[in-house]
């Protein structure tokens, strides 16, 4: 039988366990080597020297002589590179919009039942609508998904205008009075200009409809990807007002190291973090528990 696959977790600190035993002394060869260490765990170069710059000045402050003191000093400044604070919920005004933006294949259609379920079974009314109407079966996997969660959903055939899509959904919305919309949208980033021209269709829509109404924007990455991911983010924020990330496939992958690089490099919050296929396996992202559990096995 093959040894179980070591997750990003396990795998990091354990590179780290066998850097303190070959380096025992917080000098720069460590933190050189801490350095390489970070950057193969796809937590990127930019972020990376920030950790090991605040690292060397805490050295030197905090007076730090031995590289395990180092530990507790990495998951402090890690820690606080990934915690924002209250941008980490979602907001909690009704009725709330969220509209989920995504490439194919990283869990957009999954991650949104999984939500529907999460606040439906906090008792709030959810309502899909479907307007990635380019993807040929988008709507059709929805549906299937709306059926399992038991939520209502508002579809259009493939290649409809979104907002046409949107506008249908926002009138369901009003006659149901339902507290929380989530819109399936924009699954493909083949042209750039075309993209923020549809969101800002829609959001435009969702403004006239529901004025004042909260509004969430999550793009949902593929943990897996690595730096695919970081590109990713790169050109979504580049025409979307994006407001968090979710994170899916998470565990028992190596590449988990982007969610530090995610929320320094783009100033976004990961609100939530996929840990398995179940409907209860998405979990809002808790920064103290990921930068305890980051370097300890």
């Amino acid at each position: 039988m093959e040894p179980k696959k070591k997750g990003f977790f396990a795998r990091l600190a354990q590179k780290l366990d066998d850097l303190i035993l070959m380096r025992p002394y917080a000098d720069e060869a460590t933190i050189d080597d801490l350095e390489e260490i970070l950057i193969a765990s796809d937590i990127g170069m930019d972020t990376t020297l920030k950790i090991t710059d605040e690292l060397r000045e805490r050295v030197r402050t905090d007076r730090l002589h031995y590289s395990d003191q180092l530990k507790p000093a990495i998951e402090e400044i890690t820690k606080e590179l990934v915690d924002k604070g209250e941008a980490l919920k979602l907001k909690d005004q009704y009725p709330l919009f969220i509209m989920m933006i995504g490439v194919n294949g990283v869990g957009k259609t999954t991650s949104i039942a999984k939500l529907a379920h999460r606040f439906k079974k906090n008792g709030r009314s959810v309502l899909l609508i479907a307007a990635d109407t380019f993807r040929a079966a988008a709507a059709e996997q929805l549906t299937i998904w709306s059926e399992r969660v038991g939520v209502p959903i508002v579809k259009h055939g493939e290649g409809a205008d979104p907002s046409a899509v949107i506008f249908d959904g926002c009138a369901a919305a009003k006659a149901r009075g339902i507290d929380v919309v989530i819109c399936d949208t924009a699954g493909r980033l083949h042209n750039k200009k075309n993209l923020m021209n549809e969101l800002a269709k829609m959001n435009k829509v969702i403004d006239r409809e529901f004025p004042g109404a909260a509004r969430e924007t999550l793009l949902v990455l593929d943990a897996t990807t690595g730096k695919n991911a970081i590109s990713q983010a790169r050109e979504f924020s580049e025409v979307a007002d994006l407001t968090g990330i979710v994170l899916t496939k998470l565990v028992g992958t190596a590449k988990g190291g982007i969610v530090i690089t995610l929320a320094d490099e783009f100033d976004l919050p990961v609100k939530f973090i996929g840990l398995g296929e179940g409907m209860e396996d998405l979990k809002e992202f808790d920064p103290e528990s990921f930068a305890e559990n980051i370097f300890d096995e």
